[in-house]
């Protein structure tokens, strides 16, 4: 245990940027503080809440189908097409991608825009067909861009 504690003195700047990166991942992986909603969840605050689709995967992906009402906007375009979601900054959002590793991404992307409300489909939508849950084939509002 002593040579732990020395190793941590002699190596300190290195211990401080494992502490950073383990926060990081964990902010990343929670949302800071919840942001992620069941299937069940996300289905109330769209039915109660109006709250907005954002499906952020590829189009070949969407092919699958999407949520009811989804917008499409793929990841590495949301910075320039951020527009899209409307100026109401305060109307729940839900992201959702595959297993929500990008819709968490995107998330943070909505937050440093200053998008008070935004949520991540824990699972994805693979959680959401597990749930036993409705997809719409070719009905989502996707956007071209």
């Amino acid at each position: 245990m002593a040579e732990f504690g020395t190793f941590i003195y002699e190596n300190w700047m290195l211990f401080a940027a494992l502490v950073v990166i383990l926060g990081l991942l964990l902010h990343q992986t929670f949302g800071g503080g919840s942001g992620s909603v069941s299937p069940q969840e996300a289905t109330r605050l769209i039915n109660h809440e109006d709250a907005r689709i954002l499906d952020v995967r590829e189009p070949s992906e969407v092919k699958e189908g999407t949520l009811r009402g989804a917008i499409t906007i793929p990841l590495g375009q949301l910075d320039d097409r951020i527009n899209e979601l409307g100026g109401d900054k305060e109307t729940p959002i839900i992201c959702y991608c595959r297993s929500g590793s990008r819709s968490a991404q995107a998330c943070g992307k909505l937050r440093k825009q200053g998008f008070t409300a935004v949520h991540n489909l824990q699972g994805g939508i693979t959680a959401w067909q597990q749930a036993g849950l409705p997809l719409a084939r070719g009905k989502n509002k996707k956007k071209k861009g």
